[in-house]
């Protein structure tokens, strides 16, 4: 969960791809931001990862994803999580 206090700080910045590769660390956890790059274009989140399995698992967990990304972005900023492999 996200303290009060950091979702204040957050607010307030501005959205800069070192705060979207935060919010997907955050969001993710340290295995898939291990694996995985982050670039937001276009309410479009562009991740690529190493291999098919965990561009599998991004693809089942993404709505959940995306609503731990809101908080943390803010709401509609990422609208489709699209993945790729390297």
């Amino acid at each position: 969960m996200l303290s009060p206090a950091l979702a204040a700080i957050l607010e307030n910045t501005p959205l800069t791809p070192e705060k979207v590769s935060f919010a997907w660390r955050t969001a993710v956890g340290p295995a898939i931001d291990h694996v995985s790059t982050v670039e937001l274009r276009d309410s479009v989140l562009h991740v690529t990862v190493r291999d098919a399995r965990w561009q599998r698992e991004i693809e089942h967990s993404a709505g959940l994803i995306r609503s731990r990304l809101q908080p943390l972005l803010g709401a509609g900023v990422v609208r489709v999580i699209a993945v790729t492999t390297q």
